[in-house]
């Protein structure tokens, strides 16, 4: 467990220090059909590898809290979730298209999310998306979110967030 709470603080290092803050809202819906409302902040890690006339590879640390809707019969969720996240910048283009990835961990309120039993509160949040920057640092895109223990306990059915994104830096 020590090695997984150094790889962040090693990568940081690596990365070096993050410039400008950037703030963020999805609306999401969960893979059973409730609603998921996400505000992050985001630091970019001013790097840029593999650049190309393609494009380049970017990213940012990113840390957020998430309100998972329940249904009826349950009552909501919250999260608070930390990851480091790589994106590739395409170049040539007036509003600049993007694609990203990234692996963090995440720490519920409860176990039981809806109808999903997550068997822990500590989780590991998978994520891919694709966006467009927009002028004045903003930026519009989608993303999909997986959240599970990779079987360290069970049940382990994890959740998925599916959402609208809008981001600007300040």
């Amino acid at each position: 467990m020590n090695k997984l709470c150094a790889l962040p603080l090693a990568f940081a290092l690596f990365t070096g220090a993050a410039s400008a803050a950037e703030f963020s809202g999805a609306l999401g819906v969960t893979g059973q059909g409730d609603m998921s409302y996400r505000a992050g902040l985001a630091f970019d890690w001013d790097k840029t590898w593999l650049n190309s006339d393609t494009g380049h590879l970017t990213g940012y640390w990113d840390a957020a809290y998430t309100y998972w809707e329940s249904g009826d019969d349950y009552s909501g969720a919250h999260s608070l979730s930390f990851a480091p996240v790589f994106v590739y910048e395409f170049s040539g283009f007036k509003y600049t298209p993007f694609i990203e990835g990234g692996v963090g961990v995440a720490f519920f309120s409860k176990t039981d999310v809806g109808e999903q039993q997550l068997g822990s509160s500590f989780n590991f949040e998978n994520r891919i998306g694709a966006g467009l920057k927009l002028p004045h640092e903003q930026k519009v895109g989608i993303r999909a979110m997986h959240y599970s223990n990779a079987g360290i306990k069970q049940p382990n059915d994890g959740i998925e967030s599916y959402s609208l994104f809008y981001s600007r830096a300040f």
